[in-house]
Parts: structure tokens; sequence; C-alpha cells
């Protein structure tokens, strides 16, 4: 029997409609809730369960249904405020004790939310943990939802019709498919629990101020000049109106349904303000209160207690402590947000964490000329992140070019696993502030980073993400992006009327790596005849994939104001990006906009930047990102000889002859090990080639990122110059063959200065091997192999340190989906 209660097992969850539910084990105290759930059962969900009437539950049923010792015997309900919504339940088998009955239970009201795939995928990690292996269910085969349920989990399933019930048996470990299914529903429903936040019907603003330039009022008067396509509702204890709109004394008083509550009270009166909330139905909370996390222990408090709230009764909460959300939709109108400027509709998603800094950012994306189609400011994260928005981007049509601004990461391997989904269809924009510390600001519900943050930038660039250095490279490269296609390849052609510029040019297109074509030198004399023969000529030359255009005001003869019409006319029909530095003008010109029906600039605009260095660099950044897209996603290889049975014994068995704590393995032990993946240990002779060069190999578990692999030179200059590689794993082949060309000292193994270069395969395949291992043991703590001596016929590991301890708990991608 198990002692204790499973904390560990409780979790919030987002429902296939956009809202959450608290899933935690029964408690003996349970018994009156359970009751009440019982009693709202329809007839034919209670004979679906029990294969009987059974219209009321005795005392005897109570007890036996709440009591359970999380081991033989397990269950699970959900909740929502504080009602029970949903059990599941399995009870182990006496005569196959590697099996367990499982059977759950969802309200009528409830049905159709998500709650039964949900809580099966809890059950069955639940199960797992305590040594279970399948499930078995009874199931009418008139009860098709319960059936469909279990049939798209996406677990091996067997199926059997004996006495008129189908019963199903349940492999519970994860498979591909059941990890897919998982993935999507979780994709589903977040994206949903966004749109119901960005796309409210109505909007109640809770603290809405009588006091000019008061947070309350801001908000409020903002709502109305954007011109909010539903109604808006001033909620204030005394006030008549506010702003010229009728006030209500509170959010229950108000006569209509509110979908999105924007709340600017006092930090303390926040608690009361939610239940309120809760009780009106309220979908979707904006905190632009502060005095939470960012005051210290006693605010960080008050902040878990609000989104532990929010979350229990079904409300997704943006903030606290945040500037607010805006959606440029014409069907909505929404701007939630204390910004007094909102750039117009454009192609553009925006993420920020600083409610601060968010106001200036609308303001200098507005000055540019760049559309936005949504904007979310997080403020101390509490609960809606950056992940959520890039589920929500995936789907959205309106959103073509994706902007981060970043400083925590709140689930980086969830990050990382989303960034390289979405990147494939989407660029995503990132700045993190942080580099100096990688630690998280005050309030934010987020660990600091253990990794350098040149790692952090690997791993970005491993996910497709295009991390810029400020905030000004972030605007650069988005316009590029947003209105301009991708380049095929990295040969750009640079057009201009001034040597000067050209060669600025010039310098930073060879200094970024990029290949340039013989330079275009108009010179000071040119017009919009010499531009439009040129541009035209490079546009349809298959030697280039990208143009710079470059003119700024004649100094000899007048200026040609037809100039920007070529370009704009050649650009609309090509397929080729263009940037431009056009007079010096930065943003999107008029000069250079096609303009879309609402004014702002569409698709075809060429941006403009005010040196010839800014377009370059942010077209270098766009070449990048579309090399990385079109790249092979690779495969992970799934190796013949691995023994992944005999290591999990291995593992299981120095563990429990440790006594707990981290067991250093002896080097016979370590080289068992890796026997079981195919990796063997070379005596300790010195290498027969003379130009062998020693890397080194290192696998460990980040408590952000997850298992990490990293790769380098094994030498003293390396290791002072930090010089590695970093990548998630399970390594892709791409990935092994990247890492090792990603070093600075490369050429080492690439046949520097006449040598031999060294056997690449090899080197991949071990790296592939290492990173498996660390991958399907997460007890492996760190393995480190050093030095791996690498040369023309192969790759010979000379010594190995392996540290092995307990995880936390399984791979996150192994389980099951809830809120962190």
């Amino acid at each position: 029997m198990t002692e204790g209660y499973p904390d560990h097992w409780e979790a919030d969850v987002v429902l296939s409609d956009g809202g959450t539910a608290h899933l935690r084990p029964i408690r003996p105290g349970d018994g009156e809730i359970l009751r009440e759930f019982h009693g709202r059962l329809s007839p034919e969900s209670i004979y679906y369960r029990f294969f009987s009437p059974r219209p009321h539950l005795s005392d005897r049923d109570v007890e036996h249904f709440t009591t359970v010792d999380h081991d033989l015997r397990a269950a699970l309900i959900a909740t929502i405020g504080e009602e029970m919504v949903a059990v599941v339940r399995y009870d182990r088998l006496a005569d196959r004790p590697e099996t367990a009955e499982v059977a759950f239970l969802v309200e009528d009201a409830h049905q159709g939310r998500g709650l039964g795939p949900v809580l099966l995928e809890h059950i069955a990690a639940a199960a797992r943990e305590r040594g279970l292996r399948r499930f078995v269910a009874s199931v009418l085969p008139e009860n098709r939802r319960m059936t469909r349920v279990f049939r798209e989990a996406g677990y091996r399933a067997e199926q059997r019709f004996e006495e008129g019930v189908i019963e199903l048996v349940l492999d519970l470990e994860p498979t591909e498919t059941s990890l897919e299914v998982m993935t999507a529903r979780e994709h589903r429903a977040e994206s949903r629990s966004i749109q119901r936040l960005l796309f409210p019907r109505s909007v109640a603003v809770i603290g809405a101020s009588r006091a000019e330039h008061s947070v309350g009022q801001t908000v409020l008067r903002n709502l109305l000049a954007g011109d909010f396509t539903g109604p808006v509702y001033p909620v204030h204890p005394t006030a008549v109106a506010v702003a010229g709109v009728r006030a209500y004394a509170s959010v229950l008083e108000i006569p209509d349904d509110v979908d999105l509550a924007v709340v600017a009270v006092r930090a303390d009166a926040v608690h009361e303000v939610v239940q309120q909330c809760a009780s009106k139905g309220v979908r979707g909370l904006i905190v632009v209160s502060s005095g939470f996390g960012e005051i210290g222990e006693e605010g960080r408090a008050r902040q878990e207690e609000l989104v532990r709230l929010a979350r229990a009764y079904g409300m997704r909460v943006v903030g606290p402590n945040c500037l607010g959300i805006a959606n440029t939709d014409s069907e909505v109108r929404l701007n939630a947000t204390l910004a007094p400027t909102m750039p117009g509709r454009g192609p553009v998603g925006f993420f920020s964490q600083s409610g601060a800094l968010g106001i200036a950012i609308l303001q200098r994306t507005a000055e540019r000329g760049l559309g936005l189609s949504t904007f979310v400011s997080a403020g101390n994260r509490g609960d809606v992140s950056g992940n959520d928005l890039l589920q929500y981007w995936e789907e959205d049509p309106a959103t073509k070019a994706v902007l981060l601004y970043l400083e925590s990461l709140g689930n980086p391997r969830k990050f990382a696993r989303l960034a390289r989904r979405l990147g494939r269809r989407k660029p995503i924009v990132a700045v993190k502030s942080g580099r100096s510390t990688q630690g998280v600001p005050i309030g934010h519900a987020a660990r600091a980073l253990t990794l350098p943050d040149h790692a952090v930038s690997a791993l970005f660039e491993q996910a497709g993400v295009i991390r810029v250095e400020d905030l000004s490279e972030l605007f650069d490269v988005a316009q590029l992006l947003a209105y301009q296609p991708l380049p095929a390849g990295d040969r750009v052609a640079i057009i201009d009327n001034s040597n000067s510029l050209g060669l600025l040019a010039q310098d930073e297109a060879v200094a970024l790596g990029l290949d340039v074509r013989p330079r275009i030198d108009l010179g000071p004399r040119a017009d919009a005849d010499d531009y439009e023969a040129a541009l035209a000529a490079a546009l349809a030359d298959d030697t280039v994939d990208a143009v710079v255009a470059l003119f700024t005001p004649p100094t000899i003869g007048g200026f040609d104001i037809r100039v920007p019409e070529k370009i704009l006319r050649l650009a609309a029909e090509a397929e080729k990006p263009i940037a431009a530095t056009y007079l010096g003008t930065e943003g999107m010109p008029a000069d250079l906009r096609v303009v879309g029906p609402d004014g702002m600039a569409a698709e075809g605009s060429v941006p403009s930047y005010p040196s010839p260095e800014d377009a370059v660099r942010a077209m270098a950044y766009v070449i990048r990102y579309a090399q990385w897209r079109k790249r092979p996603a690779g495969t992970t290889p799934n190796f013949e000889d691995v023994d992944r049975d005999r290591a999990r014994t291995l593992v299981a068995d120095r563990l429990a002859a440790g006594g707990g704590g981290p067991v250093e393995l002896a080097p016979k032990e370590a080289a068992e090990l890796l026997s079981c993946y195919g990796i063997e240990l070379g005596d300790e002779s010195p290498p027969g080639d003379a130009h062998a060069v020693p890397t080194r190999i290192v696998i460990r578990e980040d408590p952000s990122f997850g298992a990490l692999v990293s790769f380098g030179i094994a030498d003293e200059t390396a290791a002072l110059l930090d010089d590695r590689a970093y990548r998630l794993s399970p390594l892709a082949d791409v990935d092994a063959a990247e890492m090792i060309r990603a070093i600075r000292t490369a050429p080492l193994l690439l046949g520097h200065r006449g040598a031999k270069r060294v056997n690449l395969k090899a080197l991949e395949e071990l790296l592939l091997r290492a990173s498996r291992l660390g991958y399907d043991l997460p007890e492996v703590a760190r393995l480190e192999l050093n030095p791996v001596m690498a040369d023309a016929s192969g790759v010979t590991v000379r010594e190995v340190a392996l540290t092995l301890d307990r995880p936390l708990g399984p791979r996150p991608e192994l389980q099951p989906r809830r809120l962190t």
C-alpha cells in the first residue's frame, strides 16, 4: 500500500472548449460532493457506468469510492469551482497485478468538453508510476462516446465482445500515436483558450475609476476609443456612470453575460473580484493591477492564489501587473490595454512579458507603420504565457509572423517544441533579455536558466527561432518578414546610387557570410529608369536570391520622384525579397507601401532602413531562417542493437544499491551501461593516428530544458572560450551533423591545413547513440565522454564519467497535459 496523498497528481488542465478544470486524487472527505455529482447525472449516464440503475449512492458506496490507497485502488476527480464534474478510477486486479480495471464518468452538462480524454491521460500516468502496464475497460456497445475515448487515445489496444459488453485492453506504454494525440489535443485546447480571450463578446472593466488618468479609466477609454464591437460595462462601487457609460456596483449586477473582465482594483481586493467573476460566469481575466509577485513573497503568494482560484473556476488569466491585450480584427476591435497608441491591422502577432516596455513597443510599432494582428502583454506571466500564444498563432490566418519579447522562459522544453513546429510555417523573432545573468525578473512564475546565454541561443536556433540582439533589430526583421517573400538562398544583389553606401552594405554582407553578387553602382545621376532596369535585371537573375536597394538624395541633379514608384511596382510582382535604404527613412514609408483596404501596409510593401548595414543585417537574419526552414527536419534513428530493457535494469539495480541520492558509476559499470547502446570504450594506449582530435561529449539533465547534449573539442583553449555546441535530446541526424560543424574549432575536424578529415559519420553516430541513452534514461544525471579521439578511421572513447540520480518525474513530453 502506498502511504500519503500523491499531491503531484494534482493538475490544472485546459479543456477542449478553452475552459479550465482542476484534477486531483479523491479524498475521504469528498463524500458530499460525490453525492451531489451523482445526483446531477442522467439515468443514462448512470446506467452506462454501473450497468444498472443506481439513482442514489449508499453510505457504503460513498465510503468505497472515496477511500483509496493510490496504489491498488486510485481515483482522480475533476472539479470546477467547488463542484465535482467528472471522476476516473482504477482497481488493480488481484490475479493480474500489472493490470487494472478502469472506468470514468463525466457529468452530462460537461460531456463533450474533453474531460474524458484528459482524465484518461492522467490516470494512465498515475498507473504507470505505480507499476501498472495495462488497463481493462468494460463498456456497453451503445456507450459510443466512452468507447471512442478509449479507442482514440492512441495506446495499443485489443478488443473483444463478451456477454453483451465490449472489453478493451489498453497497453499503457506511451506510443508515438498516443503522444501525437496528446499533443494535438493540447494544441487545440490551449489555442481555443486564447481565442476566447481575444474575441470576447462583452467586456467589464472592474475598477473603472472616475479619476482622470487612472488605470481603470485609461483601459475603459481605450476600449471605447478603439470602437470595441460589443458592450463595455464599467464597474464602480458608487458611480452611476464612468466616461459617459452606465456603471454597475459589481460585476454581479451586470444584467447580461460578460466574457472578459479587466481587473484594475487594489491587489488585496482582487481575490473578491475573481470570486464574483466566477459566479458571473466570466471566461477570462486581464489583471492590470500591480502588487503581486513583483513586490516579494507576500505578493507572490497573492499571485499564486489569484491563478489557482481563476483556473479552478474555468478562467484563464493574463497578468497580473500587465499592460493588457489587443485584437485589431474588425469583428472585435479590442484595445483592452493601457497603451494610448494602438497600431493598425497587420500580419504580425506580438507577445511581450514587460508591461512597462509594452507602451513603448506599441508606440514604435505604430511609428514604423507595422501592422499587428494581436498583442498580448503578460506582465508577471502568472498564467497565460508565450507558449499559449504560439499555440494560438499557429492556426491564426491573420498572423504571418510572430514577435516575442521575453524576460523568462516558464517551460523551455515546451517552448522549443512549439517553436520548432510553428517555425516550419511562420517565422518567430525573439528578443530575450537577461543575457548577462540568465535570471528571472521578480514576480515571474518561472525558474532561472542554468545554461550560458550562447547555449540558449543555440537551442533557439535548433527550434528555428530568429533571436535578435535588441528591439530595433526585432522590428527590422519583422517588417521584412511581414511584407516580403522568403529568399531561396543567400545570394544578395546590392543596387545603389552612392558608392559609399554600396560599400557599407557590401562589407556588412560579407561579414555576415552572405554571397554578394557583383555590386551595381548606378552613380549619383541615376534616375527612376536606371533603378527600374537594374532592379528588373537583378530580380530576373537566377543567381540572385534577394536584393538590397539603396537610394540617397543625389548630390548632382534633381530628385526623380518616380524612383519609389518603380521599386514598388517591381516588388509587387517579385518572388524575391527586397529591402531598401530609401532616403534614410525607417519602417514602411508611404512611398514604398502597397496600401491595404484600411490604409495600412499590405503584402508587397518594401521596408526601409536608416542605414545600409541595418538593411543587410535584417536580410541576413531572414536568409538564415529561410535556410533553416528548407532544411529537412531529419529523423531520430532507432538503433536495432540498443538493449533498453537491460539498460533500465542496470540503472534500477545500481540506484537501489546506492541507498538514495546521486550514484557515481565505476568505470566498468559505466562501460556496461554504455554497451547497451552500442558504445564501447577503447584502451588507454595512444591513438595510432598522430592527427587524432580529442573531443568531448556531455549528456546531462537540465532542470529547465530536460535532456541536453553538448559537444566540443577537448582542450584548454576550447574550454577557456566555452566553445561548445548545444542541442536538445534526442538528436535527429541533422542535429548531430550540425553540432559538429557549429563549434568555432570545427576546422580541426574538417581537415585544417591539410590534415585528414576525421570520420564525421562515426562521430555523428556516437553523438546520436549517447543522446538516445540520455533521453531513454532520465536517471542519467550526467554522462561525460572525454576524451573521444576522432581521426580518419573512426572514433575511440577513452574515458567516461557517469552519474545516476532519481529523476523528479518522467520526461515532460511523456507527462499528461497540464498548465504549469
